[in-house]
Parts: structure tokens; C-alpha cells; sequence
């Protein structure tokens, strides 16, 4: 994932809290969770949603 890419995902994950992954992001999105920016809900069936965390608002902080 580019940088610019990332840094605009977390800061959207970031204003909102919690961030339901969309269709086709769902790799992104578990890049981040490997990253620990990101954990992800895996029990929810329906939709997945993904929540930031410490070391994510940390790295949105550092921008």
C-alpha cells in the first residue's frame, strides 16, 4: 500500500472512531491490522469493521 493511501485510510479510521471495511478493502485494511494500527472485528459476520488503535492514533498524530 503507498504511504498516501495509508495515511488517508487511518485518518478517516481515526475522525470516525471505527470504520466499516468496504468492499474490495479488505486487504488494505488487514495490512494495517499487521501493521497494529488497526484491529479488526473477525466475529462480525455481516460486516466486518475494524476499530484504531493506540499505535494508530500514535502514527495519525505523527502526520
Amino acid at each position: 500500500m503507498e504511504r498516501a493511501e495509508l495515511e488517508s485510510i487511518m485518518k478517516n479510521i481515526n475522525h470516525q472512531q471505527h470504520s466499516s471495511i468496504l468492499g474490495g478493502m479488505q486487504a488494505e485494511y488487514e495490512e494495517l491490522e499487521l501493521l497494529g494500527y488497526i484491529k479488526i472485528n473477525w466475529e462480525e459476520t455481516d460486516k466486518l469493521t475494524a476499530v484504531i488503535t493506540d499505535k494508530g492514533r500514535a502514527f495519525v498524530a505523527s502526520l
